[in-house]
């Protein structure tokens, strides 16, 4: 990919480091001071840094928890039921006192977000225009049409409420323009004027704009983040089934569930990011009866000797169905793993085993992190959980088995079956109730296809009933489903191989840095880079190329998968976006000139309409973010970054705003490094890896 300049691996760093920004601004800074810091040391320092971050994502963790699988053979013992009901009841008395999340908060020193502060300013006008009716909240949103960069919309829901109570105002308008003269003094705001039905257009000031956009590349962009009202959330994702490989089924909610985990961390939440992996159910004992028959030293068994996951579930699967005598042993070896038997235990563990070295490959690709706290994990809690719920009096006999019923579903939320086994629902529960009460989630995050939607929505309101979560949808703590379509194969149907099997993710991911590997080599960069840069472009191209397909689409959509559009470099593909963004690296790089020396010394302008349209985009990243956060929606921010290079490209190619060699290069070079650093900050959210050369 190239040698990154010294101030990209700076705002890397920036981003890895455990440390909290400021403390990593300061280190940095003092560092500086005392010596110099090439680029290599650097790189050493940015190693460092993703070591430690490594370390603590995936060690201390399960240091910290004692109940982590990844150190115990088996699921914790469950605390006791006084303790249990004692949290259920501290939680009905704790839901009733709620936040509104009408508006992600932001705070006082980290305004990023241009429609906040102008928020703030129009709240003071709107106290002093309408003082008798309080807790107006302001309503600013970006225009779209030619008469202000933002406008405020207060002017006619004013009316309606202040309209036959002698007020002084004859119509709307006239509240808009008494906004408009209301409004306090303002370096932000150039002009305002009023149009319509009293909607008031403010016009930003050129130079404030500069001066933000100026104040952001020597601070950092985390200055930039937005502050959701919440401090823990969980996110719940990808979630394979173990002894089954991850197919292309698996591939939106990774991906999905990365992005929104990424712009929750980006935000300033901490995010746990729960694997909710399938290990527990009634088919492992047909998986560990299998093992025990094909490898009598079951605990020699490795990933190498079993072979294909997929083909060892399927024989097993099949003689489970076909050898009356197999399904018996098979079903006495479930009671017996359920039973805490320790060599059925251990062939589990062996199993689960084998399955998370198949997941890692994928994740590893990906880039993806998550810490897994699978269904056998949430089983000890079960029965604690259901007892509660039936002294609530929410459980009832239903035909044997035992029932949630909620208000408008035909159907019953079956929580113990009829033969007193536990199910999704009682597993999906409980999970809620100990993110709920024993990680202190405040928004818990479930990521799964449409199809689920019936299955949570019911969860949710459960637990509403039982007064987990308070009965607004538009407070916390709060539970989300974040559903999705399929991914389709060209003839329109769900995407499978010739021979209608479900497609390999590492085979799909291995085959997408393939062709980019081999359009590099096509281009001729096998004779100019090196096979490191070779390989590590084609990674960044590939995997980029495979996730920005798919997170552009509205989430909720279908979309057709095709490596030919995925990988062109030409239209709304991820291709494009890598080689805009090496291209603004490259002048820079063409300049000559110390970007970091740029930033402190030389001063930002936005003279020419196309400067300034592309300052007043660049501005806007902070509140895209925060409406992809809210609304659970990745393909804003791919819409934004898509729309960012193309203004970008307007402004470049316009012979008015040439930038090297110009009287203006200074503020045309700053500029272009703040677009650089907004599009590199969009490509770590998606969780894109940029390139700093074509």
């Amino acid at each position: 990919m190239g040698a990154r300049p010294k101030h990209a691996i700076l705002e890397e760093l920036r981003s890895n480091c455990i440390q909290t920004p400021a403390m990593v601004n300061a280190s940095i800074t003092e560092a500086m001071v005392h010596a110099p810091m090439t680029e290599v040391v650097l790189m050493k320092l940015l190693a460092s840094a993703y070591s430690r971050r490594h370390l603590l994502l995936h060690c201390l963790p399960s240091i910290a928890s004692p109940t982590s699988l990844s150190l115990l053979p088996f699921p914790p013992p469950p605390p006791p039921l006084t303790d249990l009901l004692r949290v259920v009841s501290r939680r009905l008395v704790l839901a009733t006192k709620t936040q509104s999340i009408t508006t992600m908060a932001t705070r006082e020193e980290c305004m990023g977000s241009v429609k906040a502060q102008l928020a703030k300013i129009f709240e003071a006008s709107l106290k002093v225009t309408v003082p008798n009716e309080p807790d107006v909240e302001p309503l600013i949103a970006a225009c779209t049409g030619k008469f202000g960069d933002y406008q405020c919309n207060n002017a006619m829901g004013l009316w309606s409420k202040i309209k036959g109570k002698g007020t002084q105002f004859r119509g709307p308008p006239a509240v808009g323009e008494a906004i408009k003269n209301n409004l306090p003094t303002s370096e932000m705001i150039e002009s305002c004027s009023v149009a319509g039905p009293g909607f008031v257009n403010v016009v930003l000031s050129k130079n404030w704009m500069a001066k933000s956009i100026q104040k952001m590349l020597i601070e950092g962009i985390d200055t930039w983040a937005p502050m959701p009202p919440v401090k823990t959330a969980v996110v719940d994702f990808s979630s394979p089934n173990i002894a089954k490989e991850m197919h292309v089924g698996h591939l939106r909610s990774t991906i999905i569930g990365d992005t929104l985990a990424r712009m929750l961390e980006f935000s300033k939440v901490k995010v746990l990011r729960r694997n909710h992996v399938g290990d527990w159910g009634t088919q492992f004992g047909m998986l560990i009866e299998f093992l025990f028959e094909k490898f009598p030293n079951f605990e020699d068994a490795t990933e190498t000797a079993i072979g294909d996951l997929q083909a060892f579930y399927k024989a097993s699967k099949l003689r489970f169905d076909s050898d009356p005598a197999f399904k018996e042993r098979a079903q006495q070896a479930v009671v017996r793993l359920q039973g805490g038997e320790e060599k059925y235990r251990r062939a589990w563990a062996q199993i689960c085993e084998i399955s998370r070295t198949e997941f890692h490959k994928v994740y590893q690709r990906l880039g993806v992190h998550l810490e897994e706290k699978g269904e056998s994990f949430y089983n000890p809690y079960i029965p604690g959980v259901i007892e509660g719920l039936t002294k609530q009096g929410l459980v009832e006999e239903s035909q044997g088995a035992r029932v949630i019923f909620i208000e408008g579903v035909n159907i019953p939320l079956i929580v113990v079956k009829s033969d007193g086994g536990f199910n999704y629902a009682s597993t999906d529960l409980t999970a809620l109730w100990y993110r709920l009460n024993e990680e202190k989630a405040e928004w818990i995050i479930y990521v799964t296809d449409v199809g689920q939607q019936q299955h949570f929505d019911m969860v949710f309101k459960a637990a509403k009933r039982a007064g987990w979560l308070p009965q607004g949808d538009n407070s916390y703590p709060r539970a989300s489903h974040v559903g999705f379509g399929l991914v389709l194969g060209e003839d329109g149907k769900r995407f499978r191989t010739r021979n209608t099997e479900v497609v390999r993710l590492v085979d799909l991911l291995d085959e997408a840095k393939s062709r980019s590997k081999a359009a590099l080599i096509e281009r001729g960069k096998g004779e100019q880079w090196t096979e490191e840069e070779i390989e590590s472009t084609a990674d960044a191209v590939g995997y980029g190329a495979v996730k920005y397909a798919d997170l552009k689409n509205n989430r909720l959509t279908n979309y057709t998968f095709n490596f030919d559009q995925m990988l062109n470099d030409k239209g709304n593909t991820a291709v494009y976006l890598l080689y805009a963004h090496a291209r603004i690296c490259s002048i820079i790089r063409r300049s000559g000139k110390d970007i970091e020396q740029l930033m402190n010394k030389g001063t930002l302008v936005l003279e020419h309409k196309d400067e300034r349209d592309l300052g007043l985009h660049l501005l806007q990243f902070a509140e895209v973010v925060e409406e992809a956060c809210t609304n659970l929606l990745p393909n804003v921010l791919c819409d934004y970054l898509y729309n960012l290079s193309e203004i970008f490209s307007k402004f470049y190619s316009n012979p008015e705003c040439k930038v090297i060699g110009s009287d203006k290069e200074t503020s045309r070079l700053l500029l272009c490094e703040a677009t650089a650093v907004v599009m590199r900050k969009c490509f770590n959210l998606l969780g894109i890896t940029p390139i700093y050369k074509i």
